[in-house]
Parts: structure tokens; C-alpha cells; sequence
């Protein structure tokens, strides 16, 4: 299984060197899937007791890197779905408290499709039907959920196949570049994986969940993926984003939405 191949490659190191080091830590690993297939997994491990996180609705869509230069935020992955040609965001954004201008998933997916969610610092990863109806803070709605209290999700409930012509394909189907977030114990995971090369698999969602539960997450959802993968850690693009042809782009693909980590003002970082 691909959690069991990178369970060795990168994870312990990993944790136990964010909880010394209270500073991000960014790691790469070579992983061998269950047909002898091999794909590159970027990580970047933020502890939470000194970073929290935000959402961002990019005020035109821009690829992550040049979003990153132009505000001097070093570290961001890549947030939620879109809608061409406009890049309208696709699913539930909220900043702020404040409702954002999206176009809704159709019904009832709307109601169930996974979220990040920070209040107060606090970021909590979940279905839409198990937040507030009118959550205060941050908000981004993508999915699906790929891991809840420390398992895998398997199947579809989400409707991610089901509700396909809201997108460019079916997110479900077969192994593509991804981005996720996870939410482990005193820490948040930013993952992205390489994907439409001879030598870049990529991932399929159960991968991807396999891996994510390798590296400790509690919880964990699926992000926008395929060209938009996106993950900036320390101002440079660990990923290499590819067109569905294969074809590099060199910068990433413009993105309407991220989530930036930034360190805790002073009063509010721990030590314990």
C-alpha cells in the first residue's frame, strides 16, 4: 500500500523534528505503489502550536508561487475547486465570517462535501453537515474527506463521481497529481504529490488517504488537484505541476483560493 511504503520514507523523522524544532519542516520521499508504479510525495509539516492557518480568495486567479512573492507569504497550498473560464470558486468560501462569492456544488452534495474550517487559530477538518450552519472565521469547502478520527473514508458519499459535470473530469477516477490537508496531533500536514510523467504516477484518492494516514492525520481532505497542484513551502514550488498531457508548467497554474500558513502572533504561541 502506498501509507505502508512511505511510512519508512519520511514520517517519523518528519513529526519528530517539527516538535523539536517548532519551525516547518519540509520533506520529500520516493514512494512505490501496490503495481510497482512510483510517484514523489512533497510534504511540509506546520506545528500548531506556532502556526495556524487562513484561506485566501486570491483577488484574480494567479499561480500559487506569484501570489506567494507578490504578499510575502512563504508557505501555501493550494485551496479549492474553480469553475472555467473565470475562475470563479467552486463550493462553500467564507473569510472572515463573510459568506465569498462561489458557485455552490449542486444539491445534496453542498451539504456534504468535506471542509476546512479555522476559528480562533483553531482549524478543524470535516463534512459541511457536522459545522455551524453560519461558522464564524475561515471557510473552504473541497473534499473529499480522506480521513476522519485516525481511518480512511472509503466509497463516495461526497458524490464526487456522481456530481462530475461540475468539473473538468471525474476526481474519483484513477491517479492524478493531488494536494491535501491533514490535521495531526500538534501539527498541520501540507501534501502534494507528482503525477502525469512515465515516472510520476500520481495518486488515486485511497493513495492519497493511505498516505496522509502514514503521516499521522487525524483528519484529512482532499484539495484542488491536477495542474493546480500547488505547494509553496519557504517561498519555493515543491511540486512540479503538469497539464493533463504531461506537459510542465513551469510556474503552476493560476488558482483562485489558498491556505497560507502564518506564525501565531506571540501571544498566542505555546510552548507545551
Amino acid at each position: 500500500m502506498a501509507g505502508q511504503a512511505f511510512a519508512t520514507a519520511l514520517p517519523g523523522a518528519l513529526a519528530a523534528t517539527a516538535a523539536a524544532a517548532g519551525q516547518p519542516v519540509v520533506g520529500t520521499a520516493r514512494i512505490v505503489l501496490g503495481d510497482g508504479a512510483a510517484t514523489t510525495v512533497h510534504v511540509a509539516a506546520y506545528p500548531t502550536p506556532r502556526f495556524t492557518l487562513g484561506v485566501v480568495r486570491l483577488s484574480r486567479p494567479t499561480p500559487l508561487p506569484a501570489f506567494c512573492a507578490a504578499t510575502g507569504q512563504p508557505d501555501a497550498i493550494v485551496g479549492g475547486f474553480y469553475v472555467r473560464p473565470h475562475g470563479t470558486p467552486l463550493g462553500e468560501l467564507r473569510t472572515h465570517g463573510v459568506q465569498r462569492s462561489s458557485v455552490p456544488f449542486d444539491a445534496p452534495w453542498a451539504g456534504r462535501r468535506a471542509c476546512v474550517h479555522v476559528e480562533g487559530g483553531a482549524v478543524r477538518i470535516a463534512r459541511r453537515d457536522g459545522l455551524a450552519a453560519e461558522p464564524v472565521g475561515d471557510l473552504l469547502q473541497a473534499g473529499p474527506l480522506l480521513v476522519r478520527g485516525g481511518a480512511a473514508i472509503a466509497g463516495d458519499d461526497e458524490g464526487f463521481s456522481a456530481g462530475s459535470h461540475q468539473f473538468d473530469s471525474d476526481i474519483t477516477d484513477g491517479r492524478h497529481p493531488r494536494a491535501a490537508l491533514g490535521a495531526a496531533d500538534g501539527r498541520l500536514l501540507a501534501v502534494a504529490c507528482d503525477g502525469r510523467a512515465d515516472d510520476e504516477a500520481g495518486l488515486t484518492l485511497a493513495e492519497l488517504a493511505a498516505v496522509m494516514l502514514a503521516l499521522g492525520a487525524q483528519d484529512a481532505l482532499n484539495l484542488d488537484g491536477g495542474g493546480s497542484t500547488s505547494l509553496v513551502c519557504g517561498g519555493v514550488l515543491r511540486n512540479r505541476p503538469r497539464e493533463a498531457h504531461g506537459i510542465e508548467i513551469g510556474a503552476g497554474r493560476a488558482v483562485s483560493t489558498a491556505l497560507v500558513f502564518t506564525p501565531r502572533p506571540a501571544e498566542q504561541v505555546t510552548t507545551s
